[in-house]
This record gives structure tokens, sequence and C-alpha cells, in this order.
């Protein structure tokens, strides 16, 4: 008993990393440019890899804009809970371009220009690397954007430290944050300054040296590197694609309120899943007194969603089951969570 839809309020939340997905899309798009001109002067196959990966993150970025609005419209007859899980659908495309198309030309290229021999013009190395300067500011200037959006979903969701208020590991931050348009464009862009590195080093090596290995080389670990992202992203998403839970921290505060009440004898069970980066599903069991009149129970009910919901502003549907706790465990799910403290 008792749910709310979203309404336009919420779009706000819902459109968390749009900022970094604008910075990184004007980005890639020119830098995209630039470096296959200077992969046609340069003759480097690790620069043309370079502008291949610019190509497909630019459309990655599109992508990811396209999921944030569809994930805005609101729920209908065909998907009563909404649109918000299309960003995860999307991110996983994502992940899935960068892996085929941009890890796969890479590691092509590489390869076609060691087995037929094709190297640089011996001419215009200085082209190449120009070019990879100015991409790493626009890379950087872009990843900059991604994480000062990562510090803010951070800290106001309270990801900062654990349950027991101990500063927690960046990495597990990252794996915690809802939002893929954020930690997408993230992961591309660290990628792509690490590609950045790869290519320059290929590039000044191959002019030092005068030997196309050292180029060739450079694609294919580019491409090796593409892949490796693609396989980061791919399994981030797909635990958000197919339901995953919200932050442990998020079913403690619920049950704290619940266990506020004296007319609860026990919480049952708390379920709480994530249907969009700010769209959190929260179903309940809850165990009342025998002897709670049907109009305190409503009140009880109405109160505590409307706590429940300041205490955690994503939670944007609520069901409440009023069961048995000895009911309950009869019926329990193995391995579902289920307790029973009195209140």
């Amino acid at each position: 008993m008792g749910s709310r839809q979203p309404t336009s309020g919420d779009d706000g939340n819902q459109q968390e990393g749009r900022a970094a997905v604008l910075a990184a899309l004007a980005g890639n798009a020119g830098i995209a440019i630039t470096k296959f001109i200077a992969a046609a002067l340069s003759g480097s196959s690790a620069m043309l890899a370079e502008g291949f990966h610019s190509v497909v993150d630019t459309g990655n970025q599109a992508c990811l804009l396209y999921g944030m609005r569809r994930a805005k419209k609101p729920a209908d007859e065909t998907h009563p809970f909404g649109y918000g899980q299309e960003i995860y659908f999307w991110a996983f495309v994502v992940a899935v371009l960068l892996f085929s198309l941009g890890a796969g030309f890479s590691i092509y290229e590489g390869i076609r220009a060691i087995l037929h021999g094709e190297g640089h013009n011996e001419g215009f190395p200085i082209t190449a690397v120009v070019v990879l300067l100015i991409a790493a500011v626009f890379e950087g200037y872009s990843c900059s954007v991604a994480f000062r959006e990562f510090e803010e979903a951070r800290d106001g969701k309270g990801l900062i430290s654990d349950a027991r208020n101990r500063p927690r590991k960046l990495w597990t931050e990252f794996r915690d944050l809802k939002n893929p348009s954020i930690f997408v464009v993230m992961c591309e862009d660290t990628a792509a300054l690490a590609g950045i590195v790869i290519a320059l080093l290929g590039v000044l090596l191959t002019w030092i040296t005068g030997a196309a290995i050292f180029d060739a080389a450079a694609s294919i670990l580019i491409g090796i590197l593409l892949a490796a992202t693609a396989a980061i992203l791919a399994f981030e998403v797909k635990e958000l694609l197919i339901g995953e839970a919200a932050d442990p921290k998020i079913k403690q505060n619920v049950r704290e309120i619940l266990h506020g009440y004296e007319e609860i004898i026990a919480v049952n069970e708390v379920r709480a899943m994530h249907l969009g980066p700010s769209d959190i599903l929260l179903a309940l069991s809850v165990d009342f007194r025998d002897d709670v009149l049907a109009g305190r129970l409503e009140e009880v009910v109405s109160e505590a969603e409307r706590r429940i919901r300041e205490a955690a502003p994503d939670v944007q549907r609520v069901f409440l089951e009023v069961q048995d706790r000895n009911d309950h465990e009869d019926l329990a799910v193995p391995g579902a969570s289920s307790v029973g403290t009195p209140a």
C-alpha cells in the first residue's frame, strides 16, 4: 500500500551527468577530425586508431544523451514503472560499440600495418605529436568535468563513507554509483588519456628509430586498452540492467524509521532496487500489532512513507505489505533478508 509516481521535479536528478556527456561529445567530435587529418599527414597507424577511437566515443556520447532523454518519459500502460532503465540499456550499447568498433578497428589497423610493413611519413611526425598533446588537453578537461560530477553525486548521496563512517576506496565509490552517464564518461576519458600516451610513445619511438613496428604496436595496445575498458563497463552496466540493489544505507535508514513506531512489532523485509539512476523501488513487509485500528495503520503508513522519502529522495515508489511475521517466515524466499526486531 502506498506509492508515488515520479514527477517533473525529479528531472533534475535524472539529468546528473549531462554536463559530463555534453563536454565529452563536443571534445571528441573536434578531436576526431583533427586526429584523422594528422593520421593522413603522418601515416601513423596509432594516430588513425586514435581518430577512430574518438569517433566511437562521439557516437557513445550521442547514445548516452538519447538514453537520458528516453529515461525521462513518464510511466504508461506499457511501462508502468517508467523508462528509467533505458539509460542502462544505452550504456550497455556504449560498451558493446567500444569493444566491437573501437577495440576491433585499433587492433585490426595495428596488425594490418605490421603485415604490410606500412609506417609513418617521416616528413610530418611533429603533426601527430602536436595533435596528441592538444587532444590530451581536451580529454583532460572532459575527464575533470565527469570527475567533478562524480564527486557531487557521491557527496550528495552519502557515498563517501561506509556504514561505520570509514572513508571508502575510490573504486568502491565508483562501483556504487548508479548513474552510468557519469562512470561511462569517466572510463572513456581515462582510457582516452591512456591511449594518447600510448600513441604518443609509438609515434616518438617510430620517429626516433625509424621502425614502424612501434607505431603499429601502439595501435594494438590501444585496442587492448579499449577492450578492457569495454569489459569493465559491460560488467558494471549489466548489474544495473538486470536490477541492482540500492545502497544498503537506505535500507538501514528505512528499518530505523519503521522501528520508531510502537505500532510496528517487526520489519520482516526491506527490498530496494534501482529502476533508474535516481529512481528506487522500495518494497516492505511489516508486522503491526493486532490491536492497531485501520485508521491509525493508514496514518503510520503515510507518515512512514513521507519520512522515508525525506531521508532518501531517490525513493520514488514505496509498496508496503502488512503481514504477520510468522506468515512471512513461512513464505520467505531462501536467501532473502528478513529481520524481525521488535520496535
